[in-house]
């Protein structure tokens, strides 16, 4: 039987993964969000994974047998797939408990085209015994289907780095499984046959699981380690960066940088990893403590911030701030679970007028998701204080002393100025 694709939510996972597949299947790209598929089929994404050229070289005007990408959010258009591969988002609630909800409407919507020897794959990040435990009951219950006898599943956590434009999706190997040894191998071949980097074929869905929640726990635990370091250090007036940079000349010395640790990934995936171990009887302590840790770096950034102003002779009720940046990192136009809010709002505690300048996030999305006001222009004004949040290629042109008063001062929260800031991590 033909292999014909559908992909389950086109954001920045979904959508480089549905163009690489159309190169050598047909794929039915599925959202519900009909302004998403409308744009696509112009040949626009919004999230800059794809440029136009690279879009509207796969995209086909039907859902025929032909090679090419097909996006649609009518149901019909994915009936006749037998791959499903879903790719939606798996963030927290403001409790930070994961919310699955994304995960189980998703898995409604293939459990009402599902038929017999169909194979369901979940690139979602998830804690261990979610696809199993989680979206396969959601499945059966919709489909009438009975799992490993009439469909099967697999489990490939998706590794996108968003805004990367050298680890692209096929450059990044890919950890596949499956919910029968037979089918792991399909699964796995599946993969193969358009990951240039190849694959690793785990022994289950329960370790490709834990593989994928563990990679972005690792990176959290050691960015909140010299987090904690940059504040010792500064306590002893002592450069961060200068004390990393002679560190690293040993040659098993891990390189991570202080900073806000944001996004849907490494700010949220130890919260899944936790969730599962707390339901088990075991209290995570050194997971939970990077994550408090890291979670803390906004308001201590704006502390920071306020301690250099007061010593410059700013007065700070009512004082001007240019914030640079509030995507959360650079040169991408994602803002979800963007650590620079918490800059902003602890700033705004204090009276500060903060006015935040973005080229790449988009104003209404900013507005939407956190209530607050951006400019993708760069204002004309001088302030009190410029907080560099963000390392965006734009601001390494911009002459920041033109927009800084006489006695304003610059904050660098990434640790790329150097000796033209006032203060850093």
């Amino acid at each position: 039987m033909a292999i014909k694709i559908a992909i389950i939510g086109l954001g920045y996972v979904g959508l480089p993964l549905a163009r690489l597949f159309a190169t050598q299947y047909p794929v039915v790209g599925f959202d519900i969000n009909q302004k998403r598929i409308n744009e696509l089929n112009s040949g626009n994404d919004i999230t800059l994974e794809i440029d136009p050229e690279t879009l509207n070289a796969v995209l086909v005007t039907s859902s025929s047998l032909a090679n090419g990408l097909y996006c649609s959010y009518d149901l019909e258009s994915i009936q006749d797939c037998n791959y499903y591969i879903v790719t939606v988002p798996t963030p927290v609630d403001k409790n930070n408990r994961p919310d699955l909800t994304p995960l189980y409407k998703s898995s409604e919507t293939v459990g009402k085209v599902l038929k017999k020897g169909d194979i369901v794959i979940y690139e979602s990040t998830v804690y261990p015994g979610v696809t199993e435990e989680e979206c396969i009951p959601v499945l059966e219950r919709v489909s009438g289907l009975k799992f490993n006898v009439d469909f099967f599943a697999g489990y490939s956590p998706e590794r996108i780095n968003p805004g990367d434009k050298e680890h692209t999706v096929e450059k990044i190997l890919k950890v596949t499984s499956g919910s029968t040894p037979e089918i792991g191998i399909k699964v796995d071949n599946l993969y193969k046959s358009v990951i240039t980097a190849g694959t690793h074929l785990a022994p289950c869905i329960k370790v490709a699981e834990a593989a994928k929640v563990i990679e972005n726990s690792q990176r959290d635990i050691n960015i909140a380690f010299v987090n904690e370091l940059a504040k010792i250090f500064n306590l002893l007036e002592i450069d961060t960066h200068a004390v990393l940079e002679a560190a690293g000349t040993k040659w098993n010395f891990l390189p991570f940088k202080p900073g806000l640790v944001g996004g849907h990934c490494i700010g949220v995936d130890p919260y899944y990893l936790a969730q599962k171990a707390q339901e088990k009887g075991y209290h995570p302590e050194i997971i939970l403590a990077g994550r408090r840790l890291n979670d803390s770096m906004g308001e201590y950034v704006a502390s920071q911030v306020v301690k250099l102003m007061i010593k410059k002779g700013v007065a700070i009720n009512g004082a001007s701030l240019l914030m640079l940046g509030i995507t959360f990192k650079e040169n991408c136009p994602d803002v979800r679970n963007t650590k620079i809010v918490d800059v902003v709002n602890a700033l705004k505690d204090y009276g500060i007028k903060i006015t935040i300048f973005d080229p790449w996030a988009r104003p209404s999305e900013v507005r939407h998701e956190y209530q607050l006001e951006t400019t993708d222009k760069l204002p004309k004004d001088t302030f009190d204080a410029i907080v560099l949040g963000v390392a965006h290629k734009e601001f390494a042109t911009i002459d920041l002393s033109k927009l800084k008063k006489s006695n304003g001062i610059l904050f660098d929260v990434k640790g790329v100025l150097k000796e033209k800031a006032d203060g850093r991590l």
